[in-house]
């Protein structure tokens, strides 16, 4: 950055640019102090909350300069925020533009082994690299004294400016549930943009765009295509990342049977996902990890390691840009981890979606009521507002209709939702797109020896798809509702029919349908409505999607659902937060099972009924309550408030992180561990006892993540507290009692004062 870009920074901006020694003093703390994290994060005592962003993140801020100057090369720059750093070598003059290195700074690794282009882009039938150099002689490596020997790929996209900024909202977030979490949005940080034209011409230009976002190891990337001709362009296909990355590990040989694993120390995903309940299988499509030809010195012999991430689109997407528009590729978010231990990897995760995708933190109580009769409705309105529900679902299989855009159907609702909204609760209803036929040519035809995710899916750019998406927004409009439940969203299916003019056929299919269907959920995030699919669209704006269950699972009989729900729970929160997942509570009979596994006459079945509530809100988990009512009596009215009430005396905690402990079996006691470091009350053990007797265990609980280093209290139910010394590890050894077939639950807080405190008598595992 010259000293005249400099000149017109901001003071905000000034202060991201400058005190780079501080920055890197602080980067070669956290490096040396993260040789001791990698594996074991406990072992960092004395420089844990000054080092470790997920327990104090504030230190970490996005930064666009200069990079430090050597002797070869003063024409590098770094996007970083102390915790990951992309360096680039920019030179206008001589029209090249690539990225050099990509580091983790906390655990001190380089993840980039090679040069690569930027982009690659492929435009009316021509192929271009963008940016890159060639000539480098071993892509095992990229040793700094060899880049000034490296020169521009012939005939590649020359470099020619940059700008930077801050981070743009993708869409609008519309707040209208209070208890998410308190987060920015957009994300606060730096914006980067390099520009790139043709050598020999100037009919279009491509901009590549990332972004750091500040207290988070990511970097954020696509790319524009802006058409600068008076003829209508084709962006036949393109890549909008290749990074040659560093391997996982030595595989000599390749054998049938035994995949080659990709590099494990870079995440990866898109907000061009869609077919599956988590990121790798809603990405698979997008996000490839290739064998490098280039790579020759590679140790396997038939040079097939996956360590090559290219990220482009398997079909198209044979866009056309007119004159003087400009053609957006999907983004591409690259979360960077510092260690291979599976909770600190999941934690990072579930930050990561915080910060990209907040409005994933709205997590309302819901019952999805069974029957879609308008006074049925109201009633449960009622019911919802006593214990403190907040949301009704008109369910699958109610007679609901969000289809029907008669004026006498539209009428009906918006007198119940105007109900609602006098209770302060929030109505909304059901609706299936995937897995249905419609027929009359609207329903995808599936490239030959291929078939539909689903077995069935409608065209969205037929006839009939582009008036479902009309009734859609209608039905919203008018009736004020503001909860969908939308059941099969767009999968991904490949269409071949022409349908214009939104789709010309197989090529652009799967983006013009992609682009509906993630056009109308930003839609939705704009409106406030809350959206369950699923399928894994948070990005584009969908709140929960599937914790991860099968659904006749549901009807076993009743206890063995409880051991399937706190399993789903612990499985599902390795991949999600809390609030992303949602679980299943059948009041009434679904998919059979009888008797035995239905919960109503709700009353009878009353410690059941409350097992259920407090394996979903013990873990900061909503569940569909799915039946006619939530209550059939006093007793069981107030066994549902006294639950409710509790959650949301504890909601900011529950639904913060948590720490994996004992899963579920049916044989021993199971629990995890609720961790904030930023509220009151850093933690909140969660135990339950599966069993038909009282069990006492002394259980080893892992505090790191709280923020506590020395003294910990340990409260019993709000009852008196009880204060433990950290283990050099920082667990405590807790001897925990849970009752029969119930639930115990432990707040935890870190001590401040050091006097008057005691240690405690540990106590020997036992059982009754």
């Amino acid at each position: 950055m010259n000293e005249q870009q400099v000149d017109r920074l901001s003071e905000q901006d000034r202060f991201k640019y400058s005190s780079r020694f501080v920055r890197l003093m602080s980067s070669l703390a956290i490096a040396i102090t993260c040789v001791l994290v990698v594996e074991f994060p406990q072992a960092v005592y004395a420089q844990q909350t000054a080092s470790d962003w997920l327990i104090d993140s504030q230190p970490y801020r996005a930064y666009f300069e200069p990079a430090p100057a050597d002797a070869n090369d003063a024409k590098r720059f770094q996007l970083g925020n102390g915790l990951v750093t992309r360096t680039f070598l920019l030179d206008q003059q001589q029209g090249f533009g690539a990225t050099i290195r990509l580091e983790n700074l906390s655990s001190g690794q380089s993840l980039l082994r090679a040069v690569r282009p930027e982009a690659i882009v492929e435009i009316d039938g021509k192929r271009y690299e963008v940016g890159g150099l060639t000539g480098q002689p071993n892509h095992a490596f990229l040793k700094p004294d060899w880049l000034p020997q490296m020169k521009p790929t012939p005939g590649a996209l020359v470099f020619c400016g940059h700008r930077i900024g801050t981070p743009e909202q993708r869409f609008k977030w519309n707040r209208v549930r209070h208890h998410a979490a308190d987060a920015s949005w957009p994300a606060s940080g730096i914006s980067l943009t390099l520009e790139f034209k043709p050598p020999d011409h100037d009919r279009f230009r491509v901009q590549i765009h990332y972004e750091v976002y500040d207290k988070l190891p990511v970097i954020c990337k696509w790319l524009t295509i802006e058409n600068r001709s008076d003829q209508t362009l084709t962006v036949d296909r393109f890549a909008s990342e290749i990074l040659a990355v560093v391997e996982r590990d030595s595989r000599v040989e390749s054998r049938v049977g035994v995949a080659l694993p990709p590099p494990n120390s870079i995440h990866v995903e898109t907000d061009f996902a869609f077919g599956g309940f988590t990121y790798e299988n809603a990405n698979r499509h997008v996000v490839h990890w290739k064998s490098d030809p280039e790579y020759t010195t590679q140790v396997n012999y038939k040079k097939e390691t996956p360590c090559l991430l290219v990220v482009e689109p398997t079909y198209g997407p044979d866009q056309t840009i007119l004159a003087d528009e400009t053609f957006t590729s999907f983004r591409t978010f690259e979360l960077l981890h510092d260690s291979s231990d599976r909770e600190r990897r999941s934690l990072s995760l579930r930050k990561m979606y915080r910060v990209i995708a907040p409005w994933v933190t709205e997590n309302p109580l819901m019952h999805h009521m069974r029957v879609a009769d308008p006074e049925a409705v109201k009633r449960a309105i009622d019911e919802a507002a006593e214990v403190g529900f907040e949301m009704i679902i008109l369910s699958f299989g109610s007679g609901f209709n969000i289809e029907d855009d008669s004026l006498e159907n539209l009428n009906r609702w918006k007198a119940v939702a105007d109900y609602a909204k006098q209770k302060k609760i929030e109505i909304g209803g059901y609706s299936l797109l995937s897995s249905r036929r419609i027929g009359n040519g609207n329903d995808i035809k599936s490239p030959k020896g291929k078939s539909p995710t689903h077995g069935n899916c409608p065209a969205l750019t037929s006839d009939w798809g582009i008036e479902y998406y009309r009734k859609l927004r209608e039905f919203f409009e008018v009736t004020g509702f503001a909860v969908l439940e939308h059941d099969g969203p767009y999968p991904g299916d490949v269409d071949v029919t022409a349908r214009l003019p939104w789709q010309k056929g197989e090529s652009d299919s799967r983006w013009a349908q992609a682009k509906i269907a993630n056009n109308f959920y930003r839609w939705c995030r704009e409106k406030g409505i809350f959206v369950n699919a699923p399928d894994y669209y948070f990005l584009n704006g969908t709140n929960k999607c599937g914790m991860g269950y099968r659904e006749v699972n549901w009807s076993l009989p009743r206890s063995m659902q409880l051991i399937h729900t706190r399993q789903n729970i612990f499985d599902g929160t390795w991949y999600k937060a809390p609030s992303m997942g949602w679980m299943f509570v059948p009041l009434s009979e679904y998919h059979g099972g009888g008797k035995a596994a239905t919960i109503e006459p709700l009353e009878d079945h009353l410690q059941h009924y409350e097992q259920m509530i407090q394996s979903n809100l013990g873990f900061g988990v909503q569940a569909c309550f799915r039946g006619p009512r939530l209550f059939d009596s006093e007793k069981t009215k107030q066994m549902l408030k006294r639950n409710v009430d509790w959650f949301k005396k504890y909601r900011e905690l529950l639904e913060s992180d948590m720490i994996h402990g004992r899963r579920a079996d049916g044989w021993r006691l199971d629990w995890m561990l609720h961790a904030n470091p930023h509220l009151k009350q850093q933690g909140m053990l969660v135990v339950h006892n599966p069993t038909e007797k009282p069990l006492t265990e002394l259980i080893k609980v892992n505090l790191y993540y709280t923020g506590a280093t020395d003294w910990v209290t340990v409260s019993e139910r709000d009852r008196t507290d009880q204060t433990y010394k950290l283990n050099r590890d920082f667990t405590i050894d807790l001897s925990v009692t849970v009752d029969a077939n119930s639930m115990n639950w432990f707040v935890l807080k870190k001590v401040k004062d050091d006097s008057a405190i005691r240690e405690p008598t540990g106590k020997k595992i036992h059982q009754k």
